[in-house]
């Protein structure tokens, strides 16, 4: 059996989904990874940018530091020697204790920042009495400057925000106690260097804070997408169950009609027949009941299940489809403007109609992959094949069910919000595929497009007689 619709012109390739271009998107990933990278290392003694994915940004911190002790270092001897008159000896050590520090402070920058502190205080009470020292920047000179701000850039990027702030207030009470000793005609620096610190720890510490923020989003949005998965999961096992439900009803009802009739459709049965199908037709009975409870648990709801055939589904009462009903769901596809090509192999509809799960589940998975080309590239081309092989050597065979889509023949829109749907398609197809025993095969095509392949194994049946 074959209905082949007309097809529109040949499909294009589908393009990028919505939601800015793939530039844009890498942009912000790039944005999103700097940011984690800078955010505080787990572990004491860790670098800056130790969490970056390559090795020269790894490197990068080690680099920047070194280039300003290089830097600094011979700049901080000559400006003490030349321009502050100070000692040489004096000048030399000071400059390795002030400039230093700044490797230390890549992996360590609180007991850095001690070491500088220290440091520029000493060299801070020994300008003091130098012959030099009129006229010039103190308690702490341009180079000190320069290299404290650096420092202060690894402690943003690295403490939480109280240890920052107590470094600002450190910073100002040492200018405020040395203020107390300044030399005649000096240049106060010590307010500079409060409001720099205070502007470049706020700076940094609000870059950390940002990775940090971006660090929690993405662990939340693990655990909420592992939500949705499992929740997913779990629907579409009530799902089935609520569908099975009919199909299992229908038996046990069969069986405690049998059992129950069984006296009068055969007469002359000896009692202890009587009482063996009488005890049949209970169980039979009892386990319907359970069902029923089962049901209702599945639904949620509360409502009680009124009989075999009703609540499957959430409260339908129409019997459960099966491949009998696949070219009606073609029809409806096709009236809504996608075009299919369904191909469905004579007897697979009664071979199927042997084992109900099987005969659901491929409906079922016709009607899902149906349903995500209609959602994900509309106007596709789509092909369906339902067809029914093996049974040889007494087998029952297997049920056959491949759908095929091509691209879209324009770009996509999204139809749910943020483009991305629940995720319940191929999570229902899967676990219809198991409850049946069979296999499934998933995924996009090399030329564009989708395709789904399910092998459903019909389990070998012989008909009780009456």
């Amino acid at each position: 059996m074959r209905f082949t619709p007309r097809f529109p012109g040949r499909a294009r390739k589908s393009q990028a989904a919505p939601g800015g271009s793939g530039e844009q998107r890498a942009g912000a990933g790039r944005f999103a990874g700097l940011a984690v990278a800078l955010r505080t290392p787990a572990r004491p003694g860790e670098p800056l940018l130790a969490r970056a994915p390559r090795r020269w940004q790894r490197l990068l911190p080690f680099a920047f530091a070194g280039v300003f002790v290089v830097v600094l270092l011979p700049v901080t001897i000559t400006v003490l020697t030349n321009d502050y008159r100070l000692g040489g000896g004096w000048a030399g050590a000071l400059g390795v204790v002030q400039a230093v520090p700044l490797l230390l402070a890549v992996t360590r920058p609180v007991p850095a920042w001690a070491a500088v502190l220290a440091a520029d205080v000493v060299g801070a009470v020994l300008l003091g009495f130098a012959d030099g020292v009129a006229g010039r920047p103190w308690p702490w000179p341009p180079m000190e400057i320069v290299g404290y701000l650096v420092l202060m850039v690894c402690l943003g990027l690295r403490e939480p925000v109280r240890t920052l702030v107590g470094v600002w207030l450190a910073t100002g009470a040492a200018g405020v106690v040395l203020g107390f000793a300044a030399p005649d005609g000096v240049t106060n620096t010590a307010a500079l260097l409060f409001v720099l610190a205070g502007v470049v720890l706020a700076l940094t510490g609000a870059l950390r804070g940002l990775g940090d923020a971006r660090q929690r989003v993405a662990e939340q949005e693990s655990i909420s997408g592992a939500e949705r998965a499992r929740r997913t999961l779990l629907e579409e096992r009530a799902r089935i169950a609520r569908e099975l439900h009919d199909v299992v009803a229908h038996h046990m009802s069969v069986i405690t009609v049998q059992a129950d009739s069984a006296p009068y459709r055969l007469p002359g049965m000896e009692e202890p027949v009587r009482e063996e199908f009488a005890a049949i037709a209970a169980s039979a009975r009892e386990s319907l009941g359970e069902m029923r409870r089962l049901l209702t648990v599945l639904r949620g709801d509360g409502a009680e299940g009124g009989g075999a055939g009703a609540a499957a589904g959430g409260g339908e009462r129409a019997p459960q489809p099966g491949v009998a009903r696949i070219q009606q769901l073609v029809e409806a596809t096709v009236r809504a403007g996608q075009p299919v090509e369904l191909s469905l192999a004579s007897g697979v509809a009664e071979a199927a109609r042997t084992d109900p799960a099987v005969d659901l589940s491929a409906y079922r998975i016709v009607q899902e992959a149906l349903a995500n080309v209609v959602r994900h590239a509309p106007g596709a081309r789509v092909r369906v094949s339902v067809t029914h092989s093996g049974g040889d050597g007494g087998g029952a065979g297997e049920v056959l069910v491949l759908v095929v889509n091509g691209p879209a023949p324009e770009p996509v829109e999204a139809l749910e919000g943020g483009g991305a749907g629940t995720g319940h398609g191929l999570v229902g197809m899967r676990e219809r595929v198991r409850l049946t025993g069979g296999t499934l095969d998933t995924g996009p095509l090399p030329e564009g497009g989708f395709r789904v392949a399910a092998r459903l194994p019909l389990t070998s049946r012989t008909e009780d007689s009456s």
